[in-house]
């Protein structure tokens, strides 16, 4: 039996021989023995056990309450919700989705990269998932039901977590006290009568006078939403002042171009002549895929967390977690798109009489395309923790995990069989059918079945760490006790992907790629002290300064240090001021450093279309030199996009500081806590994947074609559109970022109401993005669409509850700002969108303790999302945007 095996079946078994029992209140990642007595926790953001916590950084507590109380039941959708939150990141509602990540849900926290924000489950971290070497875990196998609470720390903590934690952490923390059963359903409706989502739960717990168990599962299934339904068609301002479908340039019927340079298209009528064709027309040939894509694509998934500790003595216990999720999703695609195909003027199916390329023809006989995935994600977590004589206390534990999973599509041409059918040396003999591409419906059944195939590609992922800490206090001073926290951990990160044998050899009708297989390694030791200076003085209640350092020794890229320094000043009861500096360092992960090469079509704005009228000397100058014709308008609003890894990547680094203050007016406005935290950062050597609308648009605004992005792309030499476009990650010279995050809590009883409001903002003051040195800034704050997501300057969210007895009502809003779309002119339509408000409700009735009903409406009132110009999909940004509309969902739930 391997180390992986042994250690799965040992976690596995730490959490099957607890029995039943009485807890603690499960606000401790990791709670020793005596955390119960000394009221002390560990927080996000430090590994020392305090008492104290608000002084320790900016962090967002999300209860287990409150997520209850707005209806949600998927991790993504809250932590998406919160304002800390932006830019690009995966999730079901979100159709526009690759990298091997389709279907997977994960968070952004500031919109720097998923890659930057840390996932933790009670402090330790979770094996990436997707469908083979990705960067980031699925927040998928998270059951909602079993956690007490979500932390998000939005202060850089590389010095305290190690790598990754550049833009903040998100800890998911899991119950500890829960003891008997319960079991819940929800199911979830769309005003419109699609996107039916369907959740069922149950959470046992069982407690001993030595130890306890917890099980929590999950299930759900949710439906389709078309993207027809929402958006009937792709829209751009081709008339100026008027929005009209412009659609795809790939043509059912087959554009194609003359000896002489004219664009014709072939017959697109399946009853009419399959040998008629005339001048290309895109207002009548353009193909609408709005009907063969989704705005919201289906999920099932099945979740299970098993919890266990059980008392070795009185000081030392053993404890095991185990996750294990199955999730099965799909999503339709535009039939798949011939390029390029050389059909001579002897072919019998070429009714012209000339030699002609077929620019792009559209296999629309064939349907749609089908992608799908299904993955498998275990993790087992065994180990011990207890407390030494002199009351400090320790934990060793070890973490496997491994995802791995089957993804693929169908109705994928096999681009050697295609040449075969066109070949008249080859077609008609040997079973090779003979195919006539110049028409739609011309390709009979056993063309489609010789040219067409499914392909089906591997992968995974796998995490192994081993961790030991120790936190104490080392000497108790005038101000109080200097405490510390220690540790040393090792870690070794694995992904990998087996595309199809197809695709290898460059013969499935997509990117070529080569199977990808990367591995990192790390060993780190840390120390972090807590001194007090001060307390119970004149304007300094208490301070307290905080410092950490980590040093990390990758295989790969060497040895880095990183530090962080914080100072906690309590001036009076009720008002303090906080601060931190760090730094940060993050190494290229698996899918950026050994990625291969794949590709989409991907919404894109080209510069050049209409440059001839634009007035814009600079561009017009450049469109010309790249041999753009006069009077181009692009054809369609996809680009064939190529993303992947890059093996010249380099490690990043940063360095984050925040200032801030905490103000409760104990005295005045029981119950009120207001918060105000500045943050800063800069990220040197930044690993990045600029979107190809934004590198179109940097490059044609600089002068003579002078911008690195301008090698980026090709065009064609016969009709001046992009046939080639690379989106694969860089080191860019760098990137800034700064802004302000405002919170409000308020809770306590008014008469009979039990009232609570959280509520918080995010300002974002500047983020720019440096792609190389000395390069022309990109600006971000402020911006939105093109493939990046959205920067609005201005974001918030907030819940209010009130309850009465039985009864209680839950009100939600998100608040999305007004942004500048990346790519549009001052007075296009689209250039700009308003502010956004999205309503949530829910009104909740106990029968009994146990027993509970509640309904809920979201987006109350049926906001739809704006048109951006250079949208991603369905004539919005789908990461920003909702595109389902009102919906409604009844839930119950009760136990014993």
């Amino acid at each position: 039996m391997n180390f992986r095996t042994i250690l799965l079946t040992g976690s596995a078994l730490a959490v099957a021989v607890v029995a039943p029992a009485q807890a603690q209140d499960g606000s401790s990642e990791t709670d020793s023995p005596a955390a119960e007595d000394t009221g002390q926790i560990v927080v996000t953001g430090s590994r020392i056990r305090r008492a104290d916590i608000e002084g320790v950084g900016p962090t967002t507590v999300v209860s287990a309450e409150e997520i209850e109380n707005t209806g949600i039941v998927n991790v993504e959708t809250l932590l998406q919700r919160l304002p800390a939150n932006a830019g690009f990141a995966g999730n079901q509602t979100s159709a526009y989705w690759t990298s091997n990540g389709w279907g997977t849900s994960q968070v952004n926290l500031r919109g720097l990269g998923i890659k930057r924000t840390l996932v933790l489950l009670n402090g330790r971290r979770l094996v990436a998932g997707g469908t083979g070497a990705n960067s980031s875990p699925d927040l998928n196998m998270i059951p909602v039901n079993m956690l007490a609470r979500i932390e998000v720390l939005k202060d850089g903590a590389s010095a305290v977590y190690g790598a990754d934690a550049m833009a903040g952490v998100v800890n998911l923390i899991t119950r500890t006290d829960y003891e008997g059963i319960s079991v819940g359903g929800r199911y979830g409706i769309n005003e419109e009568g699609d996107g039916g989502d369907l959740t069922l739960d149950f959470l046992g717990g069982w407690r001993a006078d030595d130890g306890g168990i917890m099980i929590a599962a999950s299930y759900q299934k949710t439906d389709p939403v078309n993207m027809a339904s929402r958006a009937p068609c792709s829209l751009a301002e081709v008339t100026p002042g008027q929005l009209s479908c412009v659609n795809s340039a790939s043509t059912i019927g087959g554009r194609a171009v003359l000896p002489n340079g004219q664009q014709i298209n072939f017959n697109q009528d399946p009853d009419g002549d399959g040998d008629f064709y005339e001048p290309y027309d895109r207002a009548k040939h353009n193909f609408n895929s709005a009907y063969t894509l989704n705005a919201v694509n289906p999920i099932e998934r099945y979740s299970i967390g098993v919890f266990g500790d059980w008392a070795l003595g009185d000081s030392i216990e053993a404890f095991g977690e185990f996750l294990y999720t199955k999730r099965e999703t799909d999503q339709i695609a535009t039939p798949g798109t011939l390029r390029n195909l050389a059909i001579p003027a002897s072919f019998p199916s070429n009714p012209t009489g000339e030699d002609i390329v077929l620019i792009q023809r559209r296999l629309a006989e064939a349907g749609p395309r089908q992608f799908f995935q299904n993955t498998e994600t275990w993790q087992g977590t065994g180990g011990l923790r207890g407390e030494i004589s002199n009351g400090w206390n320790w934990e060793v534990s070890a973490t496997w995990g491994r995802n791995t999973g089957t993804d693929g599509q169908t109705n994928v041409a096999n681009l050697e069989n295609v040449r075969d059918s066109i070949d008249p040396a080859i077609c008609g003999t040997g079973g090779v059918p003979c195919a006539d591409f110049l028409g739609y419906g011309d390709l009979n059944p056993d063309v489609l079945d010789y040219i067409l195939t499914t392909l089906r590609d591997t992968g995974g992922n796998e995490l192994v760490s081993f961790n030991a800490d120790l936190t104490g206090e080392i000497a108790q001073l005038p101000a109080g006790p200097l405490a510390f926290a220690t540790g040393a951990n090792y870690r070794e990160e694995k992904g990998w992907r087996d595309p199809d044998p197809l695709t290898v050899a460059g013969i499935a009708n997509t990117n070529q790629q080569d199977p990808i297989s990367g591995t990192s390694k790390v060993k780190e030791a840390y120390l972090e002290l807590s001194l007090p200076i001060f307390a119970d003085a004149p304007f300094a209640e208490a301070l307290t300064l905080d410092g950490a350092v980590r040093v990390s020794d990758y295989d790969l890229f060497g040895t880095d240090w990183n530090y962080k320094l914080g100072a906690d000043w309590e001036i009076t009861r009720g008002f303090r001021m906080r601060a931190t500096y760090g730094t940060g360092f993050r190494i290229p992960n698996v899918p950026e450093l050994f990625g291969g090469v794949s590709e989409g079509n991907l919404t894109t704005t080209d510069p050049c279309s209409g440059y001839s009228t634009s007035g814009n000397a600079t561009l017009i100058a450049n469109c010309q030199a790249s041999g753009v014709p006069t009077g181009y308008t692009q054809l369609g609003n996809t680009i064939l996009t190529t993303r992947g890894g890059n093996p010249d990547l380099q490690p990043e680094s940063s360095t984050t500081w925040t200032l801030g203050a905490v103000f409760e007016p104990r005295g005045t406005v029981p119950g009120l806590t207001l918060t105000a935290d500045w943050f800063d950062i800069d990220i040197k050597d930044a690993i990045r994947a600029i979107p190809g609308s934004t590198k179109l648009a940097v490059c044609y605004a600089s002068e003579n074609l002078s911008s690195e992005f301008c090698d980026d792309f090709t065009r064609s030499p016969l009709t001046g559109e992009v046939t080639y476009l690379s989106a694969q990650p860089i080191n860019t010279g760098r990137e800034k970022m700064s802004g302000l995050d405002l919170g409000m809590i308020y809770d306590r009883a008014i008469g009979s109401f039990e009232v609570s409001l959280n509520l918080n903002v995010t300002w974002l003051n500047e983020y720019t993005v440096y792609p190389f040195e000395g390069g022309e800034p990109i600006q971000f704050d402020g911006f939105i669409g093109g493939g990046n997501g959205g920067y609005p300057e201005w974001r918030g969210y907030g819940v209010l509850t009130v309850a009465n007895g039985p009864v209680s009502g839950t009100w939600s809003t998100q608040w999305i700002g007004s942004a500048t779309d990346f790519n549009a002119a001052p007075g296009d339509i689209g250039y700009s969108t308003p502010d956004v408000f999205y309503h949530n409700a829910q009104l909740a009735f106990a029968v009994n303790d146990a027993t509970s009903f509640r309904l809920g409406v979201d987006n109350v009132f049926d906001r739809s999302a704006p048109y951006i110009q250079s949208f991603t999909d369905a004539n919005t940004d789908t990461m920003t945007y909702d595109l389902m509309g009102r919906r409604f969902y009844v839930g119950v739930r009760t136990g014993f």
